[in-house]
């Protein structure tokens, strides 16, 4: 088992204080979190840095009131606090002395041959250097290049009033490396990372491929012409699109925005809401990608969760609180950014499965359209679908084939629309790190889909 941060005899004791005003339910998460990171700009090390935190939240739930106080110290007394503090929503209850029996106990942690702390400094400079150098190396209108390379270590602990005491040891890795190139139409930036929750080893291939395409990404841009506005087909490459289905679909599949009523998606189960091509899914258990948990942040093993089916919407992703109140088991949805936070419905994993067709014919197949090679951020309306992306690599397709690089321009659309436009899907399937925002907590997640094509969406350029 996993070194404990709190040993189960305190944990015991706090949940028991939590319970004693007549709490229904209560779980203690403890976290400790390490970040390391180093930053090359300029063609020398800008910055090394590293930082620790680590506390403990407490979470009472009555009814439908829920209290959730935290802290820093996770000495017994101060746990019992934040016990006391959380449970003062069930002041008004019949108190009685409930003590834990932790029946489900488990431990996991991620598969990590090399941490970054075991990494000389030496070795990670020379890591950085090397990808400058590949950068440069593309072409000599590259006038900057930053490199960032990062670690992130969690262990954490959940144990709840239902028996559960479990534990986690979460590595992630990162390189991020951002180009800037200059030439007669300016400055154009390209940008790629390198993301797995996996050790230090993830870094031994790759490092060269990433810093070679956010240079070719930043060139290439600076001939790039102004893109067209109106109506056309839209062909998403491998990996680049599936942050357009996570914010445009995802977000509306989220157990919170459906009890809200803030979603085209509530009570729609059943129904036929894409094309029949769609196959939509969250997965937490897919080992190594940014998104991958063991388990959630409320203690419950990850899921592979089935969201769209053949077009057909069949499941929405839930964590306790929504759950409970829909008299079902959660779908290990439920994350947090720290143990400052409370827990709420969040993605993990969420991809297309990929299709049968060839991604090069998809593209032979498109007399005109735009070409997405990568997107940028975006917005999404959960409660109307409405939805605006940027891109950040982009190509006109003529005849059939990709031809001139398009500047950045914006896609605008409408998430069930879109669904139900895809007409093809290819087979080059991949995944893409991101991070997440909602209601203020940032989580790491994974967007993934094959080359795939949308029949008709609104393009945004400046032609």
């Amino acid at each position: 088992m996993n070194e404990i941060l709190v040993s189960p005899e305190v944990l015991e004791e706090t949940l028991s204080e939590a319970l004693s005003r007549g709490g229904e339910f209560a779980e203690v998460f403890v976290e400790d979190r390490s970040v390391s990171t180093a930053q090359w700009d300029q063609s020398r090390v800008e910055e090394l840095r590293s930082g620790r935190d680590r506390g403990a939240g407490v979470r009472v739930i009555v009814g439908g009131t829920t209290g959730f106080a935290y802290t820093a110290d996770l000495g017994e007394r101060s746990l019992r606090e934040a016990a006391r503090a959380a449970s003062a929503v069930a002041r008004s209850g019949a108190g009685e002395n409930r003590r834990v029996d932790f029946r489900d106990v488990r431990s996991y942690s991620t598969t990590a041959r090399e941490g970054f702390a075991n990494v000389e400094r030496a070795r990670k400079v020379e890591l950085l250097r090397r990808a400058d150098d590949v950068a440069r190396s593309v072409s000599p209108s590259i006038s900057q290049v930053q490199v960032t390379l990062g670690e992130s270590t969690r262990r954490f602990v959940v144990a709840n009033s239902n028996g559960v005491l479990a534990t986690d040891h979460q590595v992630r890795t990162r390189l991020a490396v951002a180009c800037v190139a200059s030439g007669d139409t300016g400055l154009q930036t390209g940008y790629r990372t390198l993301a797995q929750t996996r050790g230090f080893e993830i870094l031994d291939d790759g490092v060269e491929d990433v810093a070679n395409r956010a240079a070719q990404n930043a060139v290439t841009k600076l001939s790039a012409r102004p893109a067209p506005s109106g109506d056309f087909a839209v062909v998403l490459a491998g990996g680049s699109g599936g942050i357009l289905f996570h914010e445009a679909c995802g977000h509306g599949l989220e157990a919170d925005a459906i009890a809200k009523g803030a979603s085209l998606y509530a009570g729609r189960v059943g129904e036929r809401v894409a094309s029949p091509l769609v196959t939509l899914v969250d997965d937490g258990t897919v080992e190594g990608e940014w998104g991958y948990l063991a388990i959630d942040d409320e203690g419950n093993p990850g899921s592979r969760n089935v969201l769209i089916q053949d077009g057909v919407l069949r499941e929405y992703m839930w964590d306790y609180l929504r759950a409970r109140d829909g008299g079902r088991p959660a779908s290990a949805n439920g994350r947090r950014q720290s143990y400052q936070h409370l827990p709420m419905v969040r993605m993990t994993n969420t991809y297309l499965l990929p299709g049968d067709d060839d991604a090069e014919e998809i593209v032979a197949q498109t007399p005109y359209g735009v070409y997405v090679a990568q997107l940028g951020g975006g917005q999404v309306n959960t409660t109307t679908g409405d939805f605006v992306f940027g891109t950040t690599s982009a190509f006109l397709i003529e005849n059939g084939r990709i031809t001139s690089p398009l500047r950045d321009c914006n896609l605008i659309g409408n998430g069930p629309e879109i669904l139900g436009r895809v007409d093809a899907i290819a087979q080059d399937f991949s995944m893409t790190p991101g991070t997440c925002g909602k209601n203020g907590q940032q989580v790491p997640v994974g967007c993934g889909q094959a080359t795939m094509r949308l029949s008709r969406m609104t393009v945004g350029g400046a032609a």
